[in-house]
């Protein structure tokens, strides 16, 4: 190592063009400061650590060595090498193009043409050198019992195999939870329906019951339950009614309020209705204290009303 001082200046124009740094130079310990120091290397004013000129070495013997060691004849077992020509471009001569055997006609641009070549000229060297490798001896073919070492050791193996099982049973769980979720949700769901049916099936069957107590059925079925089995409860009443017939008040009520549908226009005259007299009786229109006459006048009827208890005769009765 040497030490030289330079002057101001020059340590200026060196921390100007970045060559050395306070980092460069701090690689210097105290001990070595020290003992230039005590050898009298040191002088006032800015000290710089210059290296020693390389010196260039021409070593012919040594590169002779190297040449004769080129240059020993060893059989083609020790050197493996082999210079042939790229295979034949078995694609572009079914497809009737002149494949280009030469290098010189390689597009060196062209990225696919290169590498085709590169994959043809490995082919061909394969193709002649597995019968020499047979011809040696040497084997070309992994046995069934070869044995090869992980690039990786067992405990690194271990870890990923613990974080992948880690990974499946936390999938697992997810998965889980979420079949339970679906199944809370699907359970809730039947719930419903089944209140739902209950609910409907005790409407049905109180329905049933007004029913039978109004005298428009005399069945009993409703009560059985779940034993009519297929068969809507609503129906049976429906059935022995149209079986017995409606009472007066339901005819009365429908031949009032009709049967639903449409009502509006059903009075209007048609040209048929309009021509049709059959229904006029000339007595009952030109009666004196008919029907529109006034309540207790002389010639007109009275409508008197049944009593209470002649009422419920009737409608027990009915």
């Amino acid at each position: 190592m040497i030490i030289d001082s330079r002057t101001m200046e020059s340590a200026d124009e060196e921390e100007m063009l970045g060559q050395d740094s306070e980092e460069e130079n701090s690689e210097l310990s105290d001990d070595e400061l020290q003992e230039a120091f005590a050898k009298g290397l040191l002088k006032p004013g800015m000290n710089v650590l210059v290296d020693k000129p390389k010196k260039f070495v021409n070593n012919l013997e040594g590169l002779k060595q190297c040449l004769a060691g080129f240059r020993k004849e060893l059989p083609w077992v020790e050197r493996l090498d082999m210079t042939n020509l790229p295979a034949e471009d078995v694609v572009s001569k079914a497809e009737g193009k002149v494949p280009s055997a030469a290098n010189g006609d390689i597009n060196a641009d062209d990225d696919f043409q290169r590498e085709m070549f590169f994959y043809r000229q490995a082919q061909a060297t394969v193709l002649d050198a597995l019968p020499l490798l047979n011809k040696h001896g040497i084997a070309t073919k992994r046995p069934d019992d070869y044995f090869a070492e992980m690039a990786k050791s067992d405990q690194h193996m271990q870890k990923i195999r613990k974080k992948l099982i880690s990974k499946q049973l936390i999938l697992e769980k997810s998965e889980k939870a979420k079949k339970l979720r679906e199944q809370r949700k699907f359970g809730k769901k039947v719930q419903i329906e089944v209140i739902q049916k209950r609910q409907k099936e005790k409407k049905a069957m109180m329905t049933s019951v007004k029913k039978y107590q109004k005298g428009m059925t005399d069945k009993l079925d409703f009560l059985e339950g779940d034993q009519k089995k297929g068969k809507d409860s609503s129906q049976v009443p429906k059935k022995a009614a149209n079986k017995k017939g409606l009472n007066a008040k339901r005819k009365y009520k429908d031949q009032r309020f009709g049967f639903g549908g449409k009502k509006s226009g059903k009075k209007w005259n048609t040209k048929e209705s309009h021509n049709d007299v059959s229904g006029f009786r000339a007595k009952v229109a030109n009666a004196k204290g008919g029907k529109g006459g006034k309540k207790g006048a002389k010639g007109g009827k009275q409508n008197k009303r049944p009593g209470k208890s002649v009422r419920k005769k009737i409608k027990s009765r009915s």
